[in-house]
């Protein structure tokens, strides 16, 4: 099992019911899942884009992703319905708490100029996105193969009811937060 599931049922677990005053533990906030989408716009002039995607996708997540298809055309970009224009993936249990220690961990530390993620970037219920610019930050990725540097978002979905105390537990479970 991973370490970072240990810490949390642990550690993190009855320190948030004590700061935030919880009577059940069932109402202490977990993290449900996390959500991992590359956009890929350059696949509309060349369809390859959609394969080296998905190979660099699967490498990061664990897990074989999803094409993301165009839901309506637009002639300005030369997009048509149905099209593939990104790959996504959506992870859970054990894998989730994989990946989160290889980007808490791993991954962000090796970001060039890193001074931590904004506290900002969470959507009001307690969910947080944050964009990472190169996909080659993630060890599993060989920087030899890559054709192209791309970025991918990261949606971290928490069970939180508010911003306030999902960054607390975000901040116990080691996300490096600016200060």
């Amino acid at each position: 099992m991973a370490f970072l599931v240990e810490k949390y049922k642990t550690e993190i677990r009855p320190s948030l019911m004590e700061e935030f005053q919880f009577g059940n533990p069932m109402r202490v906030p977990t993290i449900e899942k996390v959500s991992l989408n590359m956009g890929l716009g350059e696949a509309v002039q060349n369809p390859k884009v959609i394969e080296k995607g998905v190979e660099e996708m699967a490498l990061i997540s664990g897990q074989a992703p999803v094409i993301a298809r165009a839901r309506r055309s637009i002639a300005a970009f030369k997009l048509r319905e149905g099209m593939p224009i990104g790959v996504k993936v959506t992870l859970r249990g054990t894998q989730m708490w994989e990946f989160l220690e290889r980007l808490i961990y791993v991954a962000l530390p090796r970001v060039r100029d890193f001074s931590g993620i904004s506290p900002k970037s969470f959507d009001g219920h307690g969910n947080y996105s944050l964009g990472v610019q190169e996909q080659i930050i993630f060890p599993e990725i060989d920087y030899d193969k890559v054709d192209k540097i791309r970025g991918l978002n990261v949606t971290i979905v928490t069970t939180a009811e508010n911003d306030e105390v999902a960054l607390s537990l975000l901040k116990k479970l080691g996300m490096p937060f600016r200060k």
